[in-house]
């Protein structure tokens, strides 16, 4: 979510002024504004905290290539351009090693 820093920040006296039904019209607003996708045909659409449980996911999951590498730090596997370091013969990825 874009936030803008150059708008007025609102003081602690303006954070207790605000009633709870001014609080709740805004967060009913903001939940009516998440759900605004194009669906193809066929496609249904998910709302918000359903319950995904019975559900079944299904993806091809690609083998780790000659030219990648798996960081022993954060355990992503990376292109070799991103290898930053070998420390005792394992590798670590530039944002591991900063």
């Amino acid at each position: 979510m874009a936030t803008d820093y150059d708008s007025p920040r609102k003081t602690d006296d303006d954070i207790n002024e605000d009633s709870l039904q001014e609080l709740q019209a805004r967060r009913a607003d903001k939940a009516a504004s998440i759900i605004d996708e194009d669906l193809d045909a066929g496609e249904v659409a998910e709302l918000p905290g359903a319950d995904l449980s019975n559900e079944e996911l299904t993806f091809r999951v690609v083998p780790r290539q000659a030219d990648e590498f798996t960081c022993t730090r954060c355990f992503l596997v990376h292109h070799r351009s991103q290898l930053a370091t070998e420390k005792n013969g394992r590798p670590i990825c530039r944002e591991c090693a900063a």
